[in-house]
């Protein structure tokens, strides 16, 4: 027992350590995990024979992800993504198995090998893929987007490889096993429903147990949940999400097909159901550090005895795989008009080999198809292809995408041949609801975005819009400054909106500045630089929030108003003070002890005015209010 714990430890230790600080260097956690391993592994040597053993018991991390990626995929949202799923997804396989056959082969390698080898780098890694997708907030790019449908489309094709590889078997290597079988049987004997079974009955199988999976998670999952969740024991709700997890893994096992491929259908069959985000919060911690292990073991597991031996070999195997992917994946993305910095980003994630690499490996020399020798040099260039992967997404970060926002602003920007009243700086989701409200009123407005795709988008709307960096000078002047009313400032960029509102306020001081502040410390910058009108972006909504939440918790609709406009009175009025307060901290965070208090006695103004009004101490706010209709109150009670 002791020595498990002495693992548990330096496992956690090494995370805990490397994690924080790549994490700080910008390096993402997946290559944090990454390095820990090599250090306990092969550097220091704390962990070494138990690694194998772990990875297995880690790669339910794996399962665990795909679960609760197919909690996010409705049915209807995966039919929508058919073209993307068969046309990218099935060229993208389709293609590297048949080009690394034929390089394999090209080197004297048996077409049966080779298959199986193009097979195994065919694949991607899932699980490195999306971490860094949700850590970078890439999931909703266009690139992301595909990226994902051929990870998808990559992790069904395990299914037929899985029931492929064993027809692929080498006579000689399955005389070698034969002599080795009886001595291995008494080891390890693993348990399968299907062993034996002739390839019709064995077919039966699998389809039932799809069908079961698919039909039980329907009509006995919610009973199942509604009866666990009455219980109110929130830990017998996360051990039944868990059982379920693990039950639909062991059932895939024992039937021959992914565990990981049953858990997505699970996840997707329950992408409706009621207690989706309550599975998802029970799930999500489990599969992180689950994820964090495997991705520790594969660092671990480097074989550096193998690496340098075969130094050259590996290492050119390793830059020759993610080389031949990177490209197919390059030409699809243009036959698929991915475009511009999504193409290098769907090309640069899905260029290394994946986990299901390891399980494919695993699967070939068991049923006798790659010989053991090379099925370790395989190995290694699988795990140094993953180790790659995290520099790859900052040569994205650092290289390629800052080389195409630059050259997004470089570009020639549009004729623009109107002038309006208002400009509108920026046309994302705060700057089109202004100019619809505007332009419903019949205020002639001219609209400026440097982001082509935005401006592609508005433009499919008949919104007119004009590409171009509202922040140069030359292009305010063409865009008619001088003769607008006023310009709202809605870009996203807050330096590059501070500097603007600077310049035309400096420029144009009869031109009234309107701009969208993300939080009050840059509402206060804007005040200062001479905008006329700062609203923040969340203020207004969030105050119509808590009135919802007021109104449902049972406080009547009009009291609630008189409460909401009672807090927006108190906040403008004093709103003067705290602004005069960090103007003379002449610290950079502007807020110190004397900005604190204000802010206190702020919060306590509030509770005061609110108080106040219940005690029917009229205002003039409600002075303009219409009466309800008689009767109105016994209705809500009824309601309530």
């Amino acid at each position: 027992m002791t020595g498990y714990f002495l693992q548990a430890f330096i496992y956690l230790a090494a995370a805990v350590i490397a994690v924080p600080i790549a994490k700080r260097l910008g390096l993402g956690s997946v290559l944090g995990y990454l390095i820990a391993g090599v250090v306990i592994g092969p550097i220091i040597g704390l962990v070494g024979e138990e690694t194998t053993t772990i990875q297995h018991f880690a790669e339910f991390g794996v399962v665990m992800m795909l679960f609760l990626v197919g909690l996010e995929l409705e049915p209807k949202m995966l039919w929508g993504m058919r073209n993307r799923l068969l046309g990218l997804g099935g060229l993208q396989v389709s293609v590297t198995t048949a080009v690394v056959m034929g390089i394999a082969m090209y080197f004297n390698q048996p077409w049966s090998i080779a298959l199986a080898i193009g097979l195994i780098f065919a694949l991607s890694s899932t699980a490195i893929v999306l971490q860094t997708f949700n850590e970078k907030g890439l999931n909703r790019s266009e690139g992301g987007k595909n990226a994902f449908s051929v990870l998808l489309f990559q992790d069904i094709a395990v299914i037929p490889m899985l029931a492929f590889i064993p027809l692929l078997a080498l006579p000689e290597l399955i005389e070698k096993a034969e002599a080795l079988a009886s001595s291995a049987a008494e080891h390890h004997e693993e348990i399968s429903l299907v062993a034996g079974l002739p390839s019709w009955a064995y077919a039966l199988v699998i389809v039932a147990s799809i069908l079961g999976l698919v039909i039980g998670g329907h009509y006995l999952s919610r009973p199942l949940f509604r009866f666990v969740a009455s219980s109110g024991l929130r830990e017998i709700f996360t051990a039944t999400a868990l059982m379920l997890v693990i039950g639909i893994a062991a059932l895939m096992s024992l039937v021959g097909l992914s565990p990981a491929l049953g858990a997505f259908l699970a996840g997707v069959v329950l992408a409706n159901s009621e207690f989706r985000h309550e599975l998802e919060s029970n799930i999500d911690p489990f599969k992180g550090l689950l994820l964090g292990l495997f991705f520790i073991t594969v660092g671990a597991g480097i074989n550096f005895g193998i690496l340098f031996d075969d130094f050259f070999l590996i290492i050119g195997l390793t830059l020759g795989v993610m080389g031949i992917k990177a490209l197919i994946l390059y030409v699809l993305a243009f036959c698929f008009k991915i475009r511009q910095s999504n193409r290098w980003l769907f090309t640069l994630s899905l260029a290394q080999a994946g986990e299901f690499g390891f399980v494919l490996l695993s699967f070939t020399t068991q049923n006798h198809v790659i010989p053991t020798d090379i099925a370790q040099i395989l190995s290694l260039v699988v795990a140094l292809s993953m180790f790659l992967t995290p520099g790859l997404f900052i040569l994205f970060d650092k290289v390629i995408l800052p080389r195409y926002e630059q050259a997004s602003n470089q570009n020639e920007a549009d004729e623009i041949d109107e002038k309006g009243t208002v400009i509108i700086a920026g046309i994302g989701r705060f700057g089109q609801i202004v100019n619809r409200l505007l332009v419903a009123n019949g205020v002639k407005t001219v609209i400026l975005d440097h982001q082509a795709d935005q401006i592609h988008t508005v433009r499919q709307f008949n919104t007119k819009a004009f590409f171009g960096d509202a922040t140069r000078p030359d292009l305010l002047h063409t865009a008619g400054i001088e003769e607008a009313s006023m310009i709202v400032i809605a870009i996203d960029n807050r330096d590059a909106a501070l500097e603007l509102v600077k310049y035309v306020k400096h420029t144009y001081p009869n031109v009234i500045i309107l701009v969208r502040a993300f939080d009050r410390g840059e509402g206060y910058r804007l005040r200062q630089a001479g905008a006329d009108v700062i609203e923040s972006e969340t203020y207004h909504s969030a105050l119509e929030l808590g009135a919802h939440a007021l109104r449902q918790l049972g406080q009547h609709p009009f009291l609630v108003e008189q409460q909401k406009a009672s807090y927006k009175r108190v906040e403008d009025k004093k709103s003067d003070m705290l602004y005069q307060a960090w103007l003379d901290d002449a610290s950079d965070e502007r807020f110190d002890n004397n900005y604190r208090q204000l802010f206190m006695h702020l919060e306590e103004q509030i509770k005061l005015a609110v108080a106040t009004d219940r005690a029917d101490k009229h205002n003039n706010d409600e002075r303009g209010w219409t009466p309800p209709p008689k009767g109105y109150d016994d209705d809500f009670k009824e309601n309530v």
